[in-house]
């Protein structure tokens, strides 16, 4: 295969002392480059690095904030999946209200389960736009996941005090605080 500068002769597009004269200005140019001793710094191959490097670190940004927001839905999925297999079913008429941050909370529940969240043997959580009633255990694991899943869970307190002067007495069945 002959090179460019036959088949442009060949052709007639180029005479033979244009030719020669790019091939002499070729060869005088590189001559030229390799005396010199500053380096060549090419400005096409440089800015084009330069934008290279900026898209592989907007594309490991964009990566990061998929993954997180993945991590937050896997998240938010087993709690969703620890609430709606380990919810408490509640049904009675005792009011028992609770904070959820500002707001003053309502949900009926019959006398066992306000006694055991008082106890801190079950805990409120939210689901949603509802609350459901888990045991303490599964609370734990949902705080784990996410503190801000957890309403209400009371302070385990089992130390009995052997000084207690009431202990004694028995507290009344229909006593409400």
């Amino acid at each position: 295969m002959s090179s460019l500068q036959d088949q442009l002769l060949n052709a007639g597009l180029v005479n033979e002392k244009t030719a020669k004269k790019a091939k002499k200005d070729k060869a005088k140019k590189k001559r030229v480059d390799r005396k010199s001793s500053q380096p060549i710094i090419d400005e096409t191959k440089e800015q084009a690095k330069k934008v290279l490097a900026e898209k592989t670190e907007r594309d490991r940004q964009l990566n990061a904030e998929r993954n997180a927001k993945a991590q937050q839905k896997a998240i938010l999925a087993q709690i969703r999946q620890l609430i709606t297999t380990n919810a408490i079913r509640r049904d009675g008429d005792i009011a028992f209200n609770f904070s959820d941050g500002k707001l003053i909370k309502k949900i009926y529940i019959n006398g066992k389960l306000q006694d055991q969240l008082s106890r801190g043997q079950i805990a409120v959580v939210r689901l949603d736009e509802g609350y459901e009633l888990v045991p303490a255990v599964i609370a734990e694991k949902i705080s784990q996941r996410d503190d801000g899943a957890i309403i209400s869970l009371a302070e385990r307190n089992n130390t009995i005090e052997d000084d207690d002067p009431y202990a004694d007495y028995q507290i009344p069945d229909d006593l409400m605080w």
